[in-house]
């Protein structure tokens, strides 16, 4: 069976940490697929925070997302401490990928890792619009 395939940057610039809660649970008892998603979801939101931005005004447009990956490494338990890493990759003119590596805190086990394609949006036009100069300057690293 073929298998997605991710590489991540070896730095990813910002962390977070996330306690599973009951409600993160599935019927096996582990985090369900759906919860990793809200993680990467909550750990974008707090990344955004960070450089004065959110997903309705990232830089002077809003973002949507179109395209999603997850790869899964290891099962999550309740009351675990994960740290979420998070940066952005594939910049292009109307959007980039927010990638993710989810990892126990006290074990350093990676447990999942994922991407996120965003692109900018007007959500007032309803349409794709050109990555904000703002952003740019705040979340593209330097090549």
């Amino acid at each position: 069976m073929a298998r997605v395939k991710l590489d991540l940057p070896s730095v990813l610039p910002f962390s977070t940490e996330i306690t599973v809660r009951v409600t993160d649970l599935n019927y096996r008892e582990h985090v369900g697929n759906d919860t990793i998603l809200s993680y990467f979801q909550e750990a974008r939101w707090r990344y955004l925070a960070s450089v004065g931005m959110t997903e309705k005004d990232a830089g002077g447009a809003g973002i949507i997302m179109v395209d999603a990956v997850v790869v899964y490494r290891s099962e999550i338990f309740y009351g675990e401490t994960l740290r979420i890493d998070v940066g952005t990759t594939e910049h292009h003119s109307l959007g980039f990928d927010f990638v993710y590596r989810i990892s126990g805190v006290a074990s350093g086990k990676e447990s999942a890792r994922g991407k996120t394609g965003v692109v900018f949006f007007d959500y007032e036009k309803r349409k794709v619009v050109p990555m904000p100069a703002r952003f740019r300057e705040a979340m593209v690293p330097r090549t």
